[in-house]
């Protein structure tokens, strides 16, 4: 038999986040009124009581060892994307090809596809739309879409490779 948690855990899983919480609502609010810090008080009572159902899967992290170089992948992708949407939005519409494809994941930490997902969107041109139910495939909006198979085997190998040495 598992030993019960005291009520106050129970009311706070999380004092930090019910802190935070409590703070960014306050930052937030135009004013304060007595209304207003119930209110985040109440909110900061309630998001972590739902945080804490939701997250039932646990960072594990394998190597650290990716990390820099996959920051300086990142950085470089985001300035060079940057000049060629940039390019492609200033220049004659007729070039832009816009679509959506589907990138299946060899992936299957969750973390590890929130950080995939973040990686894409934050480079310009690409946005994440949606993940299938089974978290195999991620549904990306491309602004330009010359070749899908190469696009595909980039984000396989610039993000998901190190991704899954960290999280493995």
């Amino acid at each position: 038999m598992t030993p019960k948690r005291p009520l106050l855990r129970r009311l706070f899983p999380a004092p930090p986040l019910t802190v935070l919480v409590i703070l960014f609502w306050l930052l937030m609010s135009d004013s304060f009124s007595f209304g207003l810090i119930v209110l985040g008080v109440l909110l900061g009572v309630v998001v972590p009581l739902f945080a804490a159902r939701l997250d039932r899967e646990f960072a594990r992290i394998g190597t650290l060892r990716p990390v820099p170089k996959l920051l300086v992948v990142t950085l470089w992708d985001i300035l060079v994307s940057n000049i060629e949407v940039a390019r492609q939005v200033l220049g004659r519409e007729e070039r832009i090809h816009p679509a959506f494809i589907w990138i299946p994941l060899d992936i299957a930490n969750i973390h590890g596809i929130a950080a995939l997902t973040s990686m894409i969107t934050l480079t310009p041109g690409t946005v994440s739309a949606a993940l299938s139910d089974d978290r195999k495939y991620l549904l990306v909006h491309v602004l330009n879409l010359e070749d899908e198979e190469h696009l595909i085997s980039e984000i396989k190998r610039r993000y998901e490779a190190p991704l899954m040495e960290i999280f493995p």
